[in-house]
């Protein structure tokens, strides 16, 4: 189960169960289709249809940027590890140490914001990913200081590859 926090404003408790979604204890069908990477076509059982494309995605923060019929949408997601933290007064981002940024899918690295021994503050952009045609910034997930980056500009990354290590 998941909590979506759209635009800061709304929290729905989103679970996927088979073929339907239960929003908020409410089951949904719907048939997606896959356009493209990014795009998507839901056509509800209700008969209402939906445009969706994944604008931009930070692995790392957890939220999307998404625009559905046009209109576009900020969301963040929590999973029941998160909120279990959340519930002890720990932020899941700063209570642990970070060790690693790895990839969060393939791409073509455009940026490498970052060198050996610089200190990151938590949200600092290290690198900037291109994939599926849109530029992805990976942040810091907590503070740090970089022991060794591992990645060059222009230079094409695989899913899980360490990018980044922290001392």
């Amino acid at each position: 189960m998941y909590k979506a926090t759209i635009n800061k404003k709304q929290t729905l408790s989103i679970k996927q169960d088979k073929d339907q979604f239960i929003i908020n204890d409410t089951a949904y069908k719907a048939d997606i289709k896959e356009l493209s990477a990014d795009n998507y076509h839901i056509i509800t059982k209700d008969g209402h249809s939906y445009s969706a494309e994944l604008i931009a995605f930070d692995a790392t923060q957890k939220s999307a940027v998404v625009s559905i019929n046009g209109n576009k949408y900020t969301v963040e997601l929590k999973d029941k590890f998160d909120e279990l933290l959340q519930s002890l007064g720990m932020d899941g981002a700063s209570s642990h140490k970070i060790n690693d940024i790895k990839a969060p899918m393939p791409g073509l690295v455009l940026k490498v914001l970052v060198e050996d021994g610089s200190e990151v503050k938590k949200d600092d952009a290290l690198v900037v990913l291109e994939a599926m045609k849109m530029e992805n910034i990976i942040k810091s997930p907590s503070d740090g200081i970089v022991k060794s980056v591992k990645i060059k500009e222009k230079e094409t990354v695989e899913k899980n590859q360490v990018m980044i290590a922290f001392k």
